[in-house]
């Protein structure tokens, strides 16, 4: 470890940093502070790990999340999204060091988010032509695919922290909810509170595409919906369909894509409560929850 804060501490005295201060930490990556030479803040993410695992994702490689998250937010800003500049990319070539992403810092006043131009950036963001990129997340398969496999995962490995867990899911009838989906937009698929810098509630930087896929919107809306269902994420999602009305049209909820997402994201946030980050309370209610929507939108195994 002592190795890669001497290699963040060179990085830093080549880019001519100053006065840097960890401002956060996540499963992969932690995110620094610093005072760029020109007076202005910047942020550096690192990798803690060349590959990692957690109960969501068996195999994550964070050099790939690196590459996109430079090559996506470089790709937005041309498009005038709002993103966090990405800057410069180093890539380590002994593994015990990190591979370090230098981009902007983007302040945030803390003021309380405005849903319905949350609305119109995301109708903004999925008008945009996709870059032509193959998103980590969907693991080199198309992103039908890459949903319905992941489905079968994380519903298994619920199935080993949960007792009288049910059958999964008809893989057939998932497969079948997400026949003709398209790949026309570029989806952020982590849109919360914590991931949206603001300014006067509105975003000012869209931040972390690591769950980013190429879909329709209505996946997007999937994983916005259960998002929502958590105070913290500050997601009014009445207010966000009318703001993304006015500029495209906004997914029904019957559509089976967006049915299929919200069953996905819930899978996902009932690992994160009942193994990252262990909630006894959320935990067990989000396994719940994802049962039920399993057993209203995709019939269960015979």
């Amino acid at each position: 470890m002592s190795e890669r804060f001497a290699e963040l501490d060179r990085l830093a005295e080549q880019w001519g940093l100053s006065g840097l201060e960890p401002v956060g930490k996540g499963l992969e990556f932690s995110v620094y502070r610093a005072q760029g030479r020109d007076g202005l803040p910047v942020a550096v993410r690192l990798a803690h790990r060349r590959f990692d695992s957690n109960a969501n994702d068996p195999h994550v490689d964070t050099r790939a999340l690196l590459l996109q998250e430079y090559a996506i937010a470089r790709h937005l800003a041309a498009h005038g999204l709002p993103v966090a500049e990405a800057r410069e990319l180093v890539l380590a070539d002994d593994p015990a060091l990190p591979d370090v992403l230098l981009s902007a810092y983007v302040p945030d006043d803390g003021s309380e988010l405005d849903s319905f131009a949350l609305g119109q950036l995301l109708a903004r963001l999925h008008q945009v032509p996709p870059p032509r990129l193959t998103p980590v997340a969907s693991e080199a398969v198309p992103t039908a695919r890459a949903i319905a496999a992941r489905i079968g995962r994380r519903w298994a490995r619920i199935g080993d922290l949960v007792d009288d867990w049910p059958e999964p899911p008809d893989a057939s009838l998932v497969a079948e909810r997400l026949a003709g989906l398209t790949e026309d937009s570029l989806l952020h698929l982590d849109v919360r509170s914590d991931n949206i810098r603001r300014r006067h509630g509105r975003a000012v930087a869209l931040l972390d595409w690591s769950n980013a896929l190429l879909g329709p919107p209505a996946l997007e809306f999937g994983r916005l919906v259960e998002y929502a269902r958590y105070p913290e994420n500050e997601l009014d999602m009445e207010a966000i369909r009318s703001g993304y009305a006015t500029l495209a049209t906004v997914p029904p909820d019957s559509d089976p894509c967006l049915s299929v997402c919200r069953l996905d994201a819930a899978l996902m946030l009932a690992l994160v409560f009942l193994s990252e980050a262990p909630d006894p309370s959320r935990g067990p209610a989000a396994a719940d929850h994802a049962r039920e929507l399993a057993l209203r939108t995709i019939a269960p195994h015979a």
